[in-house]
């Protein structure tokens, strides 16, 4: 009897952990739709927040990482467990810099916003990135509490497309500098904006890959995308 009882308490432990990160995710999905609102309303309507949030973020990264080492020295989980503490470890690593990255747009956001320096059709593009790397984050977080490892195969294709788009946005944006050398402060914000985002989609593929790890045990990071589904199948 002591030792289910240990194990169940074991058990809660670890779903504790689980329902933590997925509401770290939560507060990111939420970052993100305020920053969309602001993209596609063209207010500044709750960036503040978005920045205040943050350190939220960050102090959630710091708890749910105290709580992983506890169960690894309390507890000396093996196999399946213990990939699924070093999972939930490298998770919200990835969070935070998602957090770390909204912060970043939700500031640039705000000063063009506020200083009248661009349009909503403008910044469409932006908006536009924004919403694929936000359907990446939430495939990443629905893979993690699903244990949906082949989730990883469509992040990685949305990441070659994000990747692009991204490439395609320097390219015009570079022409608009030339062709509009004084809003050149205005253009290099977008720019800094839209790599923001290209890194959210990194991360989130990050995230796709360790469910890979959490379920297989394998590590497919910089592995082509043809070895991947070899090792899925």
């Amino acid at each position: 009897m002591k030792n289910q009882h240990i194990s169940s308490y074991f058990n809660q432990e670890l779903e504790n952990v689980r329902t933590e990160v997925m509401q770290m995710g939560g507060i990111i999905e939420q970052q993100i739709q305020t920053i969309l609102n602001s993209l596609n309303q063209g207010n500044t309507q709750g960036l503040e927040e978005v920045v205040e949030n943050d350190k939220k973020i960050n102090d959630m990264e710091g708890r749910i990482d105290d709580h992983c080492q506890t169960i690894i020295a309390r507890r000396q989980p093996a196999a399946s467990d213990l990939r699924f503490v070093l999972t939930t470890s490298k998770m919200i690593v990835d969070l935070e810099r998602i957090g770390d990255e909204l912060k970043k747009i939700a500031l640039y956001t705000n000063n063009l916003l506020t200083n009248n320096k661009i349009t909503i059709p403008e910044l469409y593009d932006t908006h536009r990135i924004l919403e694929m790397a936000f359907s990446m984050v939430r495939q990443a977080l629905d893979a993690f509490a699903r244990l949906d490892e082949n989730t990883v195969i469509t992040l990685r294709l949305a990441d070659e497309k994000l990747d692009t788009d991204y490439r395609n946005q320097i390219r015009l944006i570079t022409t608009n500098i030339f062709e509009d050398p004084k809003r050149i402060s205005t253009w290099i914000d977008v720019m800094m904006m839209n790599k923001a985002i290209e890194r959210i989609g990194d991360h989130a593929k990050n995230m796709a890959e360790h469910v890979v790890y959490l379920v297989h045990g394998i590590d497919i990071r910089h592995k082509p995308l043809a070895e991947i589904e070899s090792n899925l199948q």
